[in-house]
């Protein structure tokens, strides 16, 4: 028997410079590198995960920085924006630091009785901030970003779809969201959990073409499950239903499991343990490269082959 989808686990993307990588997500958005290990698949790359002060689910946004890679494009079948929570009447810090910064940003919108600042990192990544009255996650304390403006988490992906059922339905009828809102082309769907990451909006688009996903666009989807038990039910019913999940995959931090939802998103499912503390402590989570055991013979050869990445200094008042 499997539970509801608690909400979104993490978002991962392809950057190509890993340094302005780092800058961007730790100094301007003031996130938390919680572990900078490799690529499983390919260990001449990086693999970095950001989020809040112990990578918790929910708040996680991971990167492999290929810097020889070319520029996506979002198109349908894509996640085409991920959107971070921070708490209400902060867009106008946000505005200001993110100009100053010399990022693109443009006009804080109104969605669903939200506000929305829309921004791209150096890649063209898209990106959104929501401000709302709850605050259900706490901030890296000692971020680049004063506390009571910081990012709290995931408030929701964006799926740009051609047919919006077929995905509704998996959403609603097999994971076990609920339709939450229609505004224009988009339909709003909400996790039951009332956690992080609860959203997803589908952005009805028959008329676009399809995304080629590269340097700057969003790789796949990852959503939670409790435990590995868990999982394996879920594999079982994504089974079932011909969306030919792949076999666990061991990614050292959780277990995972991946297949692609009917509008040709990748998805993954992953288990909320072990977590980010299973080879460092909380207080220097990041500091090191971390490389799982079938890896670790070949550290000296991985060491050579990836640049140096400096992380931005910050003070104890959280400014860099």
């Amino acid at each position: 028997m499997t539970q509801p989808i608690a909400g979104i686990h993490h978002v991962t993307a392809i950057a190509t410079d890993p340094q302005q990588n780092a800058d961007f997500y730790a100094g301007v958005l003031g996130l938390r590198l919680v572990k900078k290990t490799v690529n499983f698949d390919d260990p001449s790359t990086y693999h970095f995960y950001f989020g809040d002060e112990l990578g918790q689910p929910g708040t996680i946004l991971t990167f492999f920085p290929w810097p020889m890679a070319r520029r996506g494009s979002r198109g349908s079948g894509q996640a085409t924006v991920t959107s971070f929570s921070v708490p209400e009447g902060s867009l106008g810090f946000w505005s200001d630091r993110l100009e100053r910064l010399g990022v693109i940003v443009e006009q804080p919108t109104a969605r669903f009785d939200e506000e929305v600042l829309t921004f791209y990192d150096p890649d063209g990544l898209k990106l959104e901030l929501v401000a709302h009255a709850e605050n259900l996650g706490k901030p890296w304390s000692r971020g680049s970003v004063p506390t009571q403006h910081a990012i709290r988490g995931f408030h929701s992906v964006t799926l740009a779809v051609r047919e919006v059922e077929p995905t509704a339905e998996l959403l609603t009828r097999t994971m076990g969201l609920r339709r939450a809102g229609e505004l224009g082309q988009r339909s709003r769907f909400e996790t039951t959990a009332g956690a992080l990451g609860r959203c997803v909006d589908l952005l009805h688009t028959p008329e676009t073409g399809h995304g080629r996903i590269a340097a700057g666009t969003v790789h796949h989807v990852a959503w939670r499950v409790p435990d590995e038990l868990s999982q394996a039910a879920w594999r079982e019913t994504l089974a079932s239903l011909d969306l030919q999940p792949t076999p666990v995959q061991d990614r050292r931090y959780f277990q995972s499991i991946y297949f692609r939802e009917p509008a040709g998103v990748l998805f993954e499912f992953a288990t909320d343990p072990p977590g980010f503390t299973r080879d460092e402590r909380p207080d220097s989570l990041g500091s090191r490269l971390q490389l799982p055991p079938w890896l670790e013979p070949q550290r000296d050869q991985i060491e050579r082959v990836l640049p140096t990445i400096e992380m931005p200094a910050l003070d104890h008042q959280g400014t860099s």
